[in-house]
């Protein structure tokens, strides 16, 4: 039984059955985000976390999961997965993202989001490219939002979000990237998630990590659990190649994804 469902229960209970169909008919905000509120305060549900000891790790292990926030339902509304059935990061990169909320920060979102069926980790065809980026703008109201992507096609320009071509399977392309001038300054945050590879993740980590300003987080998302044991054995390879940087594999834990719902979190030291 998931968390949701039990709360669901305790309504249904103590609330009349007027009352709890109002509440099953109104917004997500009602039906999920204060339901989920209301279990966090009893029930907590932290990630499997594996790493050298760290602030970062000891961060990692004081999120409770169960609890959504804010930005939980602004990706939401978007239409991004990184808060739904699929993923729910959102809960982790709150807590992990809060010092940096009204700043004039630079992010970078590799993996916009095609819907081409021809690409491989394509969202299908209900997925709604730039949904993250757009998150990301309005969760961050000062922030500079950059995104890259195999697709030509889904490349776009917005109020605040610039976007570019890279194939992370190549590393001239990936260097290309980082030579274009909008991005010189360097990254407070930088997610990877484009193809969802082993191989792909580990190329664009080590020709993009040295852009990342210090304090900054960079996230692999969707690591899948058969690529989890080649991570571990790869962190003190990372450790030794980035002496500067705190690295941590979570496993957040997802009732509905038992498939690729583990992130790599690296934070650069101030």
């Amino acid at each position: 039984m998931t968390v949701l469902s039990t709360v669901k229960g305790f309504l249904r209970q103590v609330l009349s059955p007027n009352a709890y169909e109002r509440v099953r008919a109104c917004s997500w905000y009602t039906r999920v985000y204060l339901p989920s509120r209301a279990a966090s305060t009893i029930i907590r549900r932290t990630p499997v976390v594996y790493g050298p000891p760290s602030d970062l790790m000891d961060r990692l292990h004081r999120i409770n999961l169960v609890a959504s926030t804010r930005m939980c339902r602004v990706m939401t509304k978007h239409g991004s997965d990184k808060a739904n059935r699929s993923h729910n990061y959102t809960t982790v990169y709150a807590k992990l993202f809060r010092d940096l909320q009204d700043r004039p920060i630079r992010i970078l979102e590799l993996g916009i989001g095609t819907t081409n069926p021809q690409i491989a980790c394509n969202m299908g065809a209900g997925g709604i490219s730039g949904a993250s980026l757009r998150g990301w703008r309005e969760i961050f109201p000062d922030a500079h939002v950059f995104g890259a992507d195999i697709d030509r096609e889904i490349l776009f320009e917005d109020e605040r979000i610039q976007t570019f071509y890279c194939d992370q399977l190549h590393c001239e392309a990936i260097r290309n990237l980082w030579v274009q001038p909008a991005l010189q300054s360097g990254m407070d945050i930088i997610i990877d998630d484009g193809l969802h590879t082993f191989p792909a993740n580990a190329q664009f980590l080590a020709e993009s990590l040295e852009n990342l300003r210090p304090g900054g987080f960079y996230i692999v998302e969707d690591i899948r659990n058969t690529y989890f044991g080649m991570w571990q054995e790869h962190l003190p390879n990372l450790a030794r190649q980035f002496p500067g940087c705190d690295f941590a594999l979570a496993a957040v834990e997802n009732p509905f994804n038992k498939f690729d719902n583990n992130l790599l979190i690296i934070q650069r030291r101030p």
